[in-house]
C-alpha cells in the first residue's frame, strides 16, 4: 500500500512541486501585508490627535468630494476605533478605490494603493500573474493555481500514508528535526516532520483556497453546509469594508462634488445623516472596531476571534438619519458566514496574531517541502545511477 501512495506522492510533486512552491511562498508574504503596510506608510495611516473629537462625518466627506472629478463620487466613511487610525472614505471608482483623512483637521492624506511588491505576491497566488481575458476565454492562470492547490490536497495526503509510524518510538523519531547530522538529513526531517507539523494548516488553507478556483469546488463545498451558492461576495484578499464598499457604490452616484447636488436640482446632500448614524451605532456598540457609514446604509465590525469580516448591518433614512433596520451577524444567512469564515481560515486570522503566525510559518515550511522533496529525490537518482555504473564496470572488469 506505502509502495502506490510513495509513487502517487512522487508523480504529483514532480510536475507540480514548483508552482505549490509559488503559491505557498506568495500565500506566506501577504499574511502580514497590512502590518508592513502601515508600518511603511505610518504617515497615510495615522495621524496625530489634534482634539477633543473628530470633524463631522458630513465635512470630511464634503472635503474629500471637493477634491474629485465629476465623475467620482463618496460612497462611505470608514472610522476606526482607534483615535489615531485616520479615516478612510471610499470612492465609487476605480473599484475598491478609497482615500485617507486626518479626521481632526479634514486634510487628505493620501490614496490607498496597493504596493507593487504585494499586488505582484497576490497575483502570483492567485493567477499566477496572468490576468483575466476580457473575451471570457479560459483563464489559464487561474486554473493552473486551482489544479496545483488540488495536487498539493492529494500530495498532503499521500503523505501521510507513507509517514505513518508502525511504533512510538518510530512516531517520536519521525518528528524531530536534527540540524547537525548533515544537509541530506536535515532536508529529509524538514520534509517529513515539517510537513507534519503544518498538515492541517496546509490542508485548510488548500480546502479553503480551492473555492476561488473552481465553481464546482465551490458549489460542493458549500452543499456540505447545506448552502445553495450565491454569484459575488468579495475575493481574496478584500477586507469587509471594501466587499461591502463594492456593494454600496450600486446604490446611487449623487455622492460627488456638491456642484454635482445643485445640478441635480436637489438641495439635499446625501452626507447630512452619516454624522448622526455614526454617533448612535458607536453608542450602540461600544466594542467596535470600526464602523462604516454608507448612503442609506451602515455596518459594524469587531475586533473578536472568529470570523473576520463578521458585522451588524444597519439601514437608516438618509435624510433623518433614523436606524430603519439592523440585520446582526448573528442572524445573518449562513452563505454569508460561510464566505467571511473561508477567508479568515484561508488567511489565518479567525485565532488573531498566533493563528496567522503559525498560517506565514506553515505557509513557508509548504513552499519548501517541494523543494526539500527535490533534493531527495535527485539525490536518490544520482546514487542509483552511480550504483549501475559501478555494477557494469564490475561486470566488464
Amino acid at each position: 500500500m506505502k509502495k502506490i501512495f510513495s509513487k502517487i506522492h512522487l508523480w504529483l510533486s514532480v510536475p507540480f512541486g514548483l508552482l505549490i512552491t509559488l503559491i505557498c511562498f506568495s500565500g506566506a508574504m501577504l499574511v502580514f501585508e497590512t502590518e508592513v503596510m502601515e508600518l511603511c506608510r505610518r504617515d497615510l495611516y495615522y495621524v496625530e490627535k489634534a482634539g477633543p473629537a473628530p470633524l463631522p462625518m458630513s465635512r470630511l466627506a464634503e472635503k474629500v468630494a471637493a477634491t474629485l472629478p465629476d465623475s467620482v463620487s463618496v460612497t462611505g466613511i470608514t472610522a476606526s476605533s482607534n483615535p489615531e487610525r485616520a479615516w478612510q472614505v471610499n470612492l465609487s471608482k476605480p473599484r475598491r478605490a478609497s482615500v485617507y483623512v486626518d479626521q481632526y483637521t479634514g486634510e487628505v492624506k493620501g490614496r490607498y494603493e496597493r504596493a507593487p511588491f504585494f499586488m505582484t505576491m497576490f497575483r502570483l497566488h492567485r493567477w499566477l500573474l496572468d490576468s483575466m481575458k476580457p473575451d471570457g476565454s479560459i483563464f489559464w492562470g487561474k486554473m493552473i493555481v486551482g489544479t496545483a492547490t488540488l495536487m498539493l490536497v492529494f500530495v498532503l495526503l499521500s503523505g501521510v500514508v507513507i509517514w505513518w509510524p508502525r511504533t512510538k518510538k518510530a512516531l517520536k523519531n519521525s518528528l524531530k528535526i536534527v540540524i547537525n547530522k548533515g544537509w541530506r538529513r536535515f532536508c529529509y526531517d524538514l520534509h517529513v516532520a515539517g510537513g507534519m507539523y503544518t498538515l492541517i494548516f496546509l490542508l485548510a488553507m488548500a480546502l479553503t483556497g480551492l473555492t476561488w478556483s473552481f465553481s464546482w469546488y465551490r458549489t460542493g463545498f458549500y452543499k456540505v453546509f447545506g448552502v445553495e451558492t450565491t454569484q459575488g461576495g468579495g475575493g481574496h484578499g478584500a477586507s469587509a469594508q471594501t466587499a461591502a464598499q463594492g456593494g454600496e457604490r450600486a446604490q446611487g452616484r449623487s455622492g460627488g462634488r456638491p456642484g454635482g447636488e445643485h445640478r441635480e436640482r436637489n438641495s439635499f446632500s446625501p452626507f447630512t445623516s452619516w454624522q448622526k448614524v455614526y454617533e448612535e451605532l458607536k453608542e450602540l456598540n461600544p466594542d467596535y472596531k470600526q464602523i462604516t457609514v454608507f448612503k442609506g446604509s451602515a455596518t459594524v465590525s469587531f475586533n473578536r476571534l472568529g470570523n473576520q469580516r463578521a458585522a451588524d448591518r444597519y439601514t437608516f433614512n438618509p435624510r433623518s438619519g433614523e436606524i430603519t433596520g439592523a440585520t446582526l451577524y448573528k442572524d445573518a444567512d449562513t452563505s454569508g458566514k460561510i464566505r467571511g469564515w473561508i477567508y479568515s481560515v484561508h488567511v489565518g486570522s479567525w485565532g488573531g496574531w498566533a493563528t496567522r503566525i503559525l498560517s506565514f510559518l506553515a505557509a513557508l515550511i509548504g513552499a519548501s517541502l517541494p523543494l526539500t522533496g527535490y533534493y531527495l529525490w535527485i539525490r536518490r537518482l544520482i546514487r542509483k545511477g552511480s550504483r549501475k555504473a559501478n555494477i557494469q564496470l564490475k561486470k566488464v572488469a
